[in-house]
């Protein structure tokens, strides 16, 4: 068994902190806020900079004028359903297909209550309808004749509520009131997402630079919102920036030695369709950087946790004893996360890779390729990224212990908290 024990927070068994060792806490975080503030405030700055005006961008304008004004997404109930032979391929071996004309009664919108006919291509068919089935219709009020109903996806509210509600009552039950704030950081993390890193992904601004400041935010609020204003927290933040900052510049070196145009997949070519303009090389960065933040969060907090329970156990160790114990932690971490890194790409990329499978091309060919070198170089940039923040985490945890032991650490708590009182009068 790994003598790594992945744990985000204190073990709940072990017994209170001594006032000795929460006053090291204070005055590693009075320490660390030292550089912490100033990247807090270029955080805020840049939200404000970049925060989108509202205005629709180009790619917005273009995706409205090429839906038809006025379309809505009722849901409808299969009353009826009817197949038939589809099939246009002259070759006898060909599989058969079975299309379907269904009857259907829309559930909401302004046509509640009507009944319509609307026609199932074949891979809809044989994925399975049957009549109770409830589907996501697309209606076309503007179309002549009067409004238009078409069959556009199954509806799956049920299944997505229903694991949703399962999901936040297992983290609820199982890691309680530090369950629940995760969930909300979450839910932070989000709006950042879709407010500002989308739009502003789709506006003129740098990619790289809406990234990245999306990215920090997220993770000052997440971090201290799941694991508590600690010392522990506060290192787990100073290695997080960094791993974020070196996804950000390897990455850019990365996509440019590549040449990687970011055009690999049908939602790209829609995308630049919608607006040529784009910087579709500086989403293949952004991608980067906001794929690595989980991981990032996971690393940096379990090696943090190790070096704080470290220094209270022996608040004698040396700074180069604490980095050296505290390592022999993060190799096994690394070890793991390597694996789970390429693993979730490997399950992702599942029906790419049953295409290379099934390919005669080399296989370097293959991996070198536009369509997989992309998602390679995103992986290896964030491995890189999360091998190194591993060190660095490990030795800020480390020079903040022992930064608090000293006097200057002290000095530094007292200064601080007397700046706090004068601007609080």
């Amino acid at each position: 068994m790994s003598s790594h024990a992945h744990s985000h927070g204190p073990d709940p068994d072990a017994p209170p902190p001594t006032e000795e060792a929460l006053g090291r806490r204070r005055r590693a975080v009075w320490l660390m806020l030292l550089l912490l503030v100033p990247v807090g405030l270029a955080t805020v700055i840049g939200l404000v900079a970049l925060w989108p005006s509202g205005e629709p961008t180009r790619a917005e304008l273009a995706a409205e004028q090429a839906l038809p004004p006025g379309t809505t997404y009722p849901d409808g109930r299969i009353v009826s359903v009817e197949t038939f032979d589809c099939g246009v391929d002259p070759d006898p071996t060909a599989p058969p297909q079975t299309c379907a004309t269904a009857v259907v009664e829309v559930l909401g919108g302004e046509g509640a209550g009507d009944f319509e006919q609307i026609d199932m291509p074949p891979e809809v068919v044989a994925a399975g309808v049957s009549e109770g089935d409830t589907l996501v219709l697309t209606r076309d009020a503007s179309a002549e004749g009067g409004p238009t109903y078409a069959f556009y996806d199954y509806a799956r509210d049920t299944p997505i509520i229903v694991l949703a509600v399962a999901f936040a009552v297992v983290v609820g039950v199982v890691a309680r009131l530090r369950g629940l704030a995760s969930l909300l950081g979450l839910a932070f993390a989000f709006f950042v997402l879709l407010q500002f890193m989308l739009p502003g992904l789709l506006s003129e601004d740098s990619p790289t630079l809406v990234s990245l400041v999306g990215s920090a935010a997220i993770m000052f609020v997440v971090l201290y919102l799941a694991h508590g204003f600690t010392a522990r927290t506060t290192t787990a933040l100073v290695g997080t920036l960094f791993g974020l900052t070196m996804v950000a510049v390897m990455g850019s070196l990365a996509v440019s030695a590549a040449r990687l145009t970011g055009l690999t997949s049908d939602d790209a070519f829609t995308l630049q369709r919608f607006d040529p303009t784009l910087d579709f090389s500086g989403l293949v960065l952004a991608g980067v950087v906001v794929a690595g933040l989980g991981v990032l969060n996971d690393v940096t907090i379990t090696q943090a946790s190790a070096i704080w329970q470290l220094h209270e156990v022996s608040p004698e160790m040396t700074w180069r004893e604490l980095y050296t114990r505290g390592m022999a932690v993060g190799r096994d971490h690394i070890a793991s996360t390597v694996y789970t890194i390429v693993f979730a790409y490997a399950g992702a990329a599942l029906p790419l890779l049953l295409l290379l499978e099934i390919y005669a091309t080399p296989v370097w060919t293959l991996v070198t390729s536009a369509a997989l070198a992309e998602e390679v170089i995103r992986t290896l940039v964030g491995a890189i990224a999360l091998v190194l923040a591993v060190p660095v985490t490990t030795a800020a945890g480390a020079f903040f212990a022992k930064a608090a032991d000293t006097q200057a650490g002290a000095a530094t708590e007292r200064s601080l908290t007397a700046l706090r009182a004068r601007f609080a009068r």
